[in-house]
């Protein structure tokens, strides 16, 4: 019977401190503190109940009650306090103020390089060409042999390429050294593998070629490439193709030019340049390459160059949003910063 007095003592204890701690509480905030140091799954009356398997077996059953009791009186002087503190409890943080109206929500938007590539889909779909997409991991055959571009090239160099370390080339793939694509001229190349013309396609997508970062350079940029092939095909159908892109894109008033020029996988080949006002004058800007395809392409794809004909034009796309919305710095399109993106 020794341990009678000595529970029972603690009980009693338990309650005094309890009493005058609930009887200290101002405010909400040292009521959750008293709430969780006696009430809390931590807290004292929980520690209480495990001192249970030091109690003699006669004697546990007193205890319990006495303990259930204390409980349950704390619990109720909480719950009173907690109602009487009521409205006059002081807040510890900031007062909001529920009457006040919301910030309206804001709107999210395409990103402006996406609302470009849509709105050159838009265009060169209204003339006809379909969208096609290729992997961006690419083949040394898809992404140079194919498209004529010989072993000497310098546009082959490892310090112009992001070359993989990938055992046996690709996987699924002809074979060669596996690459991030440096330009989306391989989709024509698997277009054409597969399909039979006429066609008439453009491919929008990421390149990667391991540029350092400056306003005009990053190693990951969009082009689209467009190709058409069919019979008869010559240089006034891509003249004609390049004016009518360039008036929707930029206004009636765009005019095109083309400068001779050499690419690899074309012959002859230019650069396109396109005559706009920008706001601060009449200027020639150059926004990519075109020709028209080397028969040595077709010869790799199993098309017969004495029977087709087809022209090809790969853009910018960064290029030609900055020049349209007067962006200075390609790094800018790049840093997901929401007050530059708003302003498209």
């Amino acid at each position: 019977m020794r341990y009678a007095p000595i529970m029972i003592e603690r009980i009693n204890e338990l309650e005094q401190r309890a009493t005058l701690d609930l009887e200290a509480v101002s405010d909400a905030e040292s009521l959750e503190q008293f709430r969780i140091q006696y009430l809390g799954a931590k807290g004292e009356l929980k520690a209480l109940m495990g001192l249970m398997k030091e109690v003699p077996g006669d004697q546990k059953r007193a205890f319990g009650q006495g303990a259930n009791a204390l409980k349950q009186k704390v619990q109720q002087a909480y719950d009173e306090r907690k109602a009487s503190l009521g409205s006059n409890a002081k807040p510890s943080g900031p007062i909001i103020d529920i009457t006040e109206p919301p910030a309206p929500p804001q709107r999210g938007r395409q990103h402006v390089i996406t609302q470009t590539v849509s709105e050159l889909t838009s265009i060169f779909g209204r003339m006809g060409f379909d969208v096609a997409t290729g992997p961006e991991v690419e083949d040394d055959y898809h992404n140079f042999v194919a498209l004529n571009i010989p072993d000497e090239h310098p546009a082959r160099d490892p310090a112009d390429n992001f070359y993989l370390d990938v055992p046996g080339g690709h996987k699924g793939q002809p074979g060669g050294p596996a690459l991030l694509r440096s330009q989306t001229s391989t989709v024509q190349i698997r277009v054409m593998e597969k399909a039979q013309p006429p066609l008439r396609i453009i491919s929008p997508g990421r390149v990667y070629r391991p540029d350092e970062h400056d306003a005009t350079h990053y190693s990951m940029f969009h082009q689209i490439e467009g190709l058409y092939v069919d019979k008869g095909v010559t240089m006034v159908d891509l003249k004609t193709t390049l004016v009518q892109f360039a008036q929707a894109f930029w206004g009636p008033d765009a005019d095109i030019k083309l400068v001779p020029s050499y690419f690899p996988f074309t012959e002859p080949s230019a650069e396109l340049y396109v005559k706009i006002d920008l706001g601060k004058g009449v200027e020639w800007m150059e926004v990519g390459g075109c020709g028209m395809v080397d028969p040595a392409v077709f010869e790799h794809v199993g098309y017969d160059p004495e029977q087709w004909t087809g022209f090809a034009f790969g853009l910018g796309i960064e290029r030609l949003a900055m020049r349209k919305h007067q962006i200075p710095d390609i790094r800018l399109l790049f840093e997901n910063d929401v007050r530059f993106l708003r302003q498209f």
